[in-house]
């Protein structure tokens, strides 16, 4: 007799054994599909938040590497305290990371400080106390930047050009862009010749720096920050805030942009994909780049502040489809062993009129697969609801968790920042988690989850149905149980 044909008869004759077996299927099916939307609606995610934020990379001098290598000693023309040419990490050598295909964007900045001379002043309405020695402070703070709009207080609106233009890339190397209260102070206008003095220590002569370098004011703008009404130490003073071009940052260093490009700070690099560090670090090598020295350490707070909570529901998710899975592989096996035993004299029979033990084995596995296939339909019908539900509510737990996290931790202390960060401005909206889901069904999720279930029917049958391959019918009619 068709084993199909048998089956059929099996499932029609048995209503309730069947409906069970069919409800248990779908319980599983519907939780191992909700896993898999769930997964792939992160998946989505992650992908689209690599494409708008990125990771920044950042590579700066490590002193204590420099020390180590000998690239700071006397070797190289170095004094003891200062810096040698070793620990400079040069321009050219970063406009060629910058061309890495891994990178959408770069930027640096260059830290210098600029000497009054007699004819620019400081702005300091209120002079210090008596006695005081202010040689060390009485300085501008000169940052050299490769854009203007890219710095902290023009983008949130703390400064804004009233005069001129702000500092690009296509700059002249001499272009200086002031406060209007120096400005005005000193009478100057956009277009005037200026020199300032390197706020730099002589080696040779002691004392501070000579030197004098000439630049063209570009720009003055406007910092929302008044007068105190008290002194304040001038570089402190955000009216004494200069921004000049890294070349001319670096000539405030007393240093030469000529041989090898302007000296800077520290280079950020944004990669397209916050896994391609690897590959940066490769170009940079290739670009000559010692990365022991430069190293380049990178910064995804954005992308992990994004995703993380939905990569945590999506990680919940693939757990739960695994314990669903093995729980429902072994619930459905011992239900299957309970059927065999029970039809051990319907098996006795069959193999008494001649029919094959694989086709008994056979049976059973069309009878569950047939549930198996059943439910699937059902769970495909109704697990874009029920994972819109359960991972709605799991990612709203998690990024309530993330942002009490977050609110419980702080501020991190920037210890390249000689002030500890206590002056360090926001340098934008802080980033807000991802905190919806965007569930969609697709047929390869449908097929994913036929094969899981049918895996499942398969399993679920084949271990204890291995037991019908050592049947002996004489011992099944003679015996029984």
């Amino acid at each position: 007799m068709n084993l199909f044909k048998r089956a059929w008869w099996r499932l029609a004759g048995h209503l309730g054994k069947t409906v069970m077996l069919t409800g248990l299927f779908f319980v599983i099916c519907t939780l191992v599909l909700s896993g898999f939307l769930i997964q792939s609606a992160a998946a989505r995610a992650a992908d689209s938040a690599k494409g708008s934020v990125g990771a920044v990379v950042t590579m700066q001098l490590d002193l204590d590497a420099l020390i180590n290598s000998g690239g700071a000693g006397r070797s190289d023309g170095a004094e003891p305290g200062i810096i040698g040419p070793g620990g400079d990490l040069r321009a050219d050598l970063v406009d060629k990371v910058c061309e890495s295909s891994v990178v959408a964007r770069c930027n640096y900045t260059s830290d210098s400080a600029a000497a009054p001379t007699d004819k620019v002043g400081l702005h300091q309405p209120v002079p210090p106390p008596g006695g005081q020695d202010t040689t060390g402070t009485d300085l501008f703070k000169a940052d050299g930047v490769r854009d203007l709009e890219s710095v902290a207080d023009f983008r949130n609106g703390d400064s804004r050009l009233v005069s001129g233009s702000g500092i690009t890339p296509d700059s002249k190397a001499d272009m200086l862009v002031i406060e209007e209260r120096v400005a005005k102070d000193n009478r100057l206008k956009v277009g005037d010749r200026i020199k300032l003095r390197a706020g730099t220590i002589d080696p040779e002569k002691g004392g501070m720096s000579t030197k004098e370098v000439e630049f063209t004011v570009g720009g003055i703008y406007k910092n929302n920050t008044a007068d105190s009404g008290a002194y304040v130490p001038a570089m402190a003073d955000p009216a004494n805030q200069i921004y000049v071009t890294p070349d001319g940052a670096t000539r405030l260093q007393a240093k030469d942009p000529a041989g090898g490009g302007a000296v800077l700070r520290s280079a950020t690099f944004t990669l397209r994909d916050p896994g391609d560090l690897g590959r940066l670090k490769a170009d940079a090598k290739a670009a000559g780049a010692d990365l022991k020295i430069f190293p380049l350490s990178v910064n995804d707070k954005q992308y992990r502040t994004l995703v993380g909570p939905i990569n945590k529901t999506a990680d919940f998710a693939a757990v739960t489809v695994w314990l669903v899975a093995v729980a429902g592989t072994v619930i459905l096996a011992l239900i299957i062993a309970s059927n065999l035993r029970e039809r051990r004299k319907e098996m006795g029979i069959l193999l008494s009129l001649g029919e094959k033990k694989p086709r008994l084995l056979g049976q059973q596995l069309v009878e569950v697969a047939a549930c198996a296939l059943l439910a699937i339909g059902f769970a495909a019908a109704g697990s874009q609801f029920i994972a819109e539900g359960i991972g709605g509510q799991l990612l709203a737990g998690q990024v309530s968790s993330a942002k009490e996290s977050a609110a419980d931790e702080g501020p991190r202390q920037d210890l390249t920042d000689p002030t500890g960060g206590a002056n360090k401005k926001e340098e934008g909206p802080e980033t807000e988690p991802i905190d919806t889901m965007n569930i969609r069904l697709g047929a390869g999720d449908i097929g994913k989850v036929g094969a899981t279930g049918l895996g499942i029917a398969a399993l679920a049958t084949i271990v204890p149905g291995i037991r019908i391959l050592r049947l002996n019918p004489r011992d099944i009619l003679t015996k029984g149980d």
